[in-house]
């Protein structure tokens, strides 16, 4: 069974957008391509059972095994060696990445203290969006007394096709991202 806002996509944001952009093939239309999940570990050289939690509670909250991400450089103001383990990462294309972005909007945002509303501002030039979420306690997946300790992570949206941030906005908005008005 295909994920509710794949086929959502599929059967109506799709004419949406071709009628809201003119576009002339179906082709032009903004596609989100992967959804990327990254994870800091600041803490990962001192103590590398840090790491082994981190990448578990990824792999509850995304539904995937996340792979490790090591230092390119030795930065020595952060006491970073080259190849060092600094956070882990995942990354979601297809079925999977439908279905994380649903259990996102639907249930683990409106878990957000204070919540109102998700920046415009955090697109960059090619239309990908990023949001930072400060705390992985707002995901029902992960055991609230099993944390060690409680890291933030980046999720970004990865989108095809997309030639304006307008474009962008209008694609995540129908799919139903939380934006401030």
């Amino acid at each position: 069974m295909a994920a509710r806002l794949k086929e959502r996509y599929e059967k109506t944001i799709v004419s949406e957008l071709l009628e809201e952009f003119n576009y002339t093939n179906v082709m032009q239309v903004p596609k989100l391509e992967k959804i990327v999940v990254n994870m800091g570990v600041g803490d990962a050289p001192r103590e590398p059972r840090m790491m082994e939690s981190a990448l578990t509670e990824l792999a509850q909250i995304t539904g995937r095994r996340g792979g490790i991400r090591r230092a390119r450089r030795s930065i020595a103001g952060f006491k970073v060696r080259e190849g060092t383990p600094i956070g882990c990462m995942v990354t979601l294309r297809g079925e999977p990445m439908y279905e994380f972005m649903d259990r996102l909007f639907n249930v683990s945002i409106p878990r957000i203290r204070d919540f109102r509303g998700l920046s415009t501002r955090s697109f960059d030039k090619q239309g990908n969006y990023t949001m930072g979420l400060r705390e992985q306690a707002i995901f029902p997946e992960v055991n609230i007394d099993a944390v060690a300790r409680v890291r933030g992570m980046n999720i970004t949206f990865v989108l095809k096709n997309s030639r304006a941030i307008e474009e962008s906005i209008a694609l995540l908005r129908k799919f139903g991202m939380p934006f401030r008005n």
